[in-house]
């Protein structure tokens, strides 16, 4: 009897110091994995501290249709492009030069306000810059859609009050176009663009002279066009470093039935694909 007591009470304390090792390498692992993540959320945390724009989220991107988020841009250059102009004619630019795998994106007209390309930008966070026509920007709604963009850390800058062919007009009629838009801009957002867009791309010696007068630092061209579902290339097949991407803010009718955040899923899938993401235009010009 004494010998059978015995035994059952040494198989219980094998039982319970089993139990023990069980509940320590148990622990071990939850304490381990907890960790990694409390480390990884810190991290973030304090990489958000150090930028203006915290990164968004796996799920932001997924709920727009895109399988991962779009890579952290570098570092900005220390010097911009335009830095140390004084006034005479603005640079022509078409593309940044860098050799980052980063590409610029940049809206045009202002005639498209969909409320879910809002919803879109708050998510995904996306770097762009905004060439607002006056005529067309304050049709409907008005500037207090693009004023909710602006919020978000994104650029307004100029694309003429009635959006023309600049190269038609006379010299006193292109001022009229660019700092009347100008003013226009200042009065509505408090600060005179540096940045300037000629519609389809078209200027002259007249277009830059005015242009300067009027307190432009740069004329934004483009290389890359976004179509509906894909881009189309000025001088190459794919995308380049510094490329600036030219897309418009345009709805189903204009897209033949996709919507703006439908385009605009197409365009970072093509960015992402093609080994590139996207960096804000006024950090670098």
């Amino acid at each position: 009897m004494s010998l059978l007591v015995s035994g059952r009470r040494l198989r219980a304390a094998a039982l319970a110091s089993a139990a023990v090792l069980l509940a320590g390498a148990l622990a071990g692992c939850s304490g381990s994995s907890g960790g990694g993540k409390k480390e990884a959320r810190a991290g973030g945390a304090s990489a958000a501290t150090t930028s203006a724009t915290p990164p968004a989220s796996d799920d932001a991107y997924r709920r727009w249709g895109l399988e991962r988020p779009l890579a952290a841009p570098p570092a900005p250059p220390a010097k911009k492009l335009t830095d140390g102009a004084t006034g005479g004619a603005p640079q022509v630019v078409r593309r940044i030069p860098t050799q980052d795998k980063v590409v610029f994106v940049t809206f045009d007209d202002g005639a498209e306000k969909d409320p879910e390309f809002l919803k879109m930008a708050k998510d995904l966070k996306l770097p762009f810059t905004m060439f607002l026509t006056d005529s067309i920007s304050r049709a409907g709604s008005g500037y207090g859609y693009f004023d909710q963009l602006r919020a978000l850390g994104n650029g307004i800058d100029n694309h003429t009050l009635t959006h023309p062919n600049l190269r038609t007009l006379s010299a006193d009629a292109q001022k009229h176009e660019i700092c009347g838009q100008q003013d226009a801009l200042e009065k509505r957002f408090g600060t005179r663009p540096a940045l300037f867009r000629p519609p389809y791309g078209n200027y002259n010696d007249a277009t830059l002279a005015a242009a300067g007068g009027c307190g432009v630092r740069a004329v934004v061209l483009w290389e890359v066009t976004m179509q509906i579902n894909d881009m189309r290339y000025a001088q190459s097949d794919k995308l380049r470093p510094g490329d600036i991407v030219l897309a418009h803010f345009r709805g189903p009718q204009e897209l033949k039935g996709t919507s703006m955040t439908g385009m605009v899923t197409n365009m970072l899938r093509s960015i992402q694909r093609q080994g590139y993401t996207v960096a804000r235009l006024e950090d670098y010009l």
